[in-house]
């Protein structure tokens, strides 16, 4: 075998101490290698080789650092974590093949038979499937309650409750929580504070700093933001991320180094493309509120919206998704997405193209009858993920719907 030794490389690093979140999205996470790439390179491998029996030993046995194999050291995926948890204010970040199996990978490695969770009603459906149907299993029980209700919190919090989870904004209906006094409630309980901070990204809302003790993504929405790959992350301190990243070595919910390098990049254009969903977002809420076909639009960035001012004082934006409930119910929200002809059906979120479905019967539609009442999942809600095309473009196309409504004839109902 023959080596090949870089001799006085001198090889440059950025200095990031104090800069920005839009900074930190360029630039954090990147370690060049001796070729000195300007861009972020890929690493595509399975395994890596080791100069001597001795120092492959030294790897596996944790007494020198290095990458072993790629479904729990690859240089990419490591790239990706590294800038994410910049962003968000962690010390490390674990991340795994799916939003999904970031929030699976999070409960196996903390919570135990007999623990308890108190989770928000208004969290994505199947998140409400692996708690109710697959964690409880495994001993662990889950009780849902109201995301803005304190008493609510605090009267389900037993001795045994481990761990409070939240969406904030909520999805679909964009209730927010407020995170300080849950944060307190949680910590008060010796529990942890979990956020999925899905809908907003460290761009608008860093949970951290309000007291939550781990953040969740899932990567495939807004931190890739073009809909190419599935994935999550967990961040948060390297105390808790030890234990998800030995529960992932373990069991192998492992992203790909080519999706790592995809949402590595995606979260480059990060902040400009928040920023855009968002101004897209409230221009088109305060339109749909004027519709005389649509009964209530649920968005943040509202006045009437109930939990407005929290989210001013939480967020330094309202986020990209809304929703909204159109008088009638579900042959009137079906006939008025079928009408639609440039807006994408489907039920994926946080892309630059925007997004239509029906909740109850797609994202929610596992969910069993009473758990929709209690969700406020009705069958005439419609979720917008808004895009960054031009929003009078947007309005136009959705004004198809509202025309399908004015003409049933013409449509579907």
């Amino acid at each position: 075998m023959t080596f090949r030794r870089e001799q006085n490389v001198w090889i440059p690093e950025s200095d990031l101490e104090g800069m920005s979140v839009d900074t930190l999205a360029v630039r954090a996470g990147q370690v060049r290698t001796g070729e000195l790439e300007h861009s972020d390179p890929i690493f595509p491998t399975s395994s890596f080789v080791y100069g001597s029996a001795a120092q492959a030993a030294a790897r596996f046995g944790g007494d020198e650092p290095g990458n072993i194999y790629s479904r729990f050291t690859n240089p990419t995926v490591q790239a990706f974590e590294g800038r994410i948890a910049a962003m968000e204010g962690g010390e490390r970040a674990v991340a795994t093949a799916s939003g999904m199996a970031a929030i699976l990978s999070t409960c196996m490695a903390l919570l135990k038979s007999g623990d308890h969770v108190v989770c928000s009603r208004g969290v994505f459906g199947t998140t409400n499937v692996l708690f109710q149907k697959y964690m409880a299993k495994f001993g662990v029980e889950t009780s849902f309650v109201s995301l803005t209700d304190m008493d609510e919190w605090a009267a389900a919090v037993r001795p045994e409750t481990r761990m409070l989870f939240i969406e904030t904004p909520s999805n679909p209906l964009c209730e927010v929580a407020d995170l300080s006094r849950l944060a307190d409630l949680a910590h008060d309980n010796d529990a942890l504070f979990v956020v999925d901070n899905c809908f907003c990204t460290p761009v608008l809302q860093r949970p951290l700093e309000h007291g939550a003790d781990i953040i969740i993504h899932s990567a495939t929405k807004y931190l890739d933001g073009q809909g190419r790959c599935v994935g999550g992350v967990v961040v948060g301190p390297s105390k808790l991320m030890d234990e998800v990243y030995g529960f992932l070595r373990s069991a192998g919910p492992t992203m790909s180094p080519f999706n790592a390098w995809v949402f590595h990049k995606g979260l480059e254009t990060l902040p400009i493309r928040m920023r855009a969903h968002c101004d897209n977002a409230l221009e088109l809420a305060v339109w749909l509120e004027e519709q005389p076909a649509v009964e209530e639009v649920f968005y943040a960035g509202l006045q009437s919206h109930p939990q407005h001012e929290l989210a001013k004082k939480q967020q330094s934006g309202f986020g990209g998704v809304l929703s909204f409930r159109l008088k009638g119910g579900r042959a009137e929200a079906w006939s008025f997405i079928d009408a639609t002809r440039m807006i994408s059906i489907t039920a994926n979120l946080g892309d630059v193209k925007t997004t239509i479905t029906h909740p109850a019967t797609t994202t929610h539609g596992r969910l069993s009858p009473e758990d929709k009442v209690a969700a406020g999942i009705t069958e005439n809600l419609v979720r917008i993920s808004v895009g960054i095309e031009a929003v009078e473009d947007l309005k136009t196309d959705l004004a198809r719907g509202f025309q399908a409504l004015q003409n049933p004839s013409n449509g579907n109902v």
